[in-house]
């Protein structure tokens, strides 16, 4: 995908030394805004990249934009688009909505049966998810994987989420069923409109 001002790239290893730097901007990211987030390692992104999990953006002078990977739970069942950040230098310049769209073809791509999820706080991820066709859902219409509800353990929100039996928490969830956008396409024929 390219833009006037960015390329967005399916991750490869020969991305690998970006890894570093994309976990410090997650991490200064959250606490500037003071949301949580789930800590990654350099090592857990690599990973992602050399699995072709992993999008990343560069602005055409070759600077390091912006990040995003797949997560999968429940067996395939659902995807997690996780861990987006714009380098601060592209913030405002539409790259999050590139990337977001870049890793959500992806996810179809590599898993399209699956439901694709995602936890905000951020009014902004919120507003792309829904052009892409998410919708707001409860907490329990997510997956109930244990691995992940553990990665938010290093959110600044975890307490709450734990009082609220995960129920809840401060997060928005948004949901992408790829059964439901079937069905709002297929529009039942009536037999007024046969005869």
């Amino acid at each position: 995908m390219e833009h006037q001002f960015f390329k967005v790239v399916v991750a490869g290893t020969e991305h690998f030394d970006f890894a570093p730097m994309i976990c410090e901007e997650m991490a200064a990211s959250a606490k500037a805004r003071g949301t949580g987030i789930a800590r990654r390692t350099p090592e857990y992104l690599q990973q992602k990249m050399r699995e072709g999990k992993a999008v990343i953006a560069f602005s055409l002078d070759g600077e390091w934009a912006g990040f995003c990977y797949i997560e999968t739970w429940s067996h395939g069942k659902y995807v997690a688009n996780s861990g987006l950040i714009v380098s601060p230098n592209f913030r405002k310049s539409g790259l999050a909505r590139m990337i977001k769209r870049k890793i959500f073809d992806l996810s179809r791509t590599k898993y399209p049966e699956a439901k694709i999820f995602g936890l905000t706080t951020g009014l902004a991820v919120m507003k792309i998810n829904s052009e892409l066709g998410y919708e707001p859902v409860t907490y329990s219409e997510l997956t109930d994987d244990d691995a992940f509800w553990a990665g938010c353990q290093s959110c600044i929100n975890f307490d709450i989420l734990v009082s609220k039996e995960r129920k809840n928490c401060l997060c928005t969830a948004m949901l992408y069923d790829p059964a439901e956008q079937l069905q709002s396409l297929s529009v039942p024929v009536s037999a007024a409109a046969i005869s």
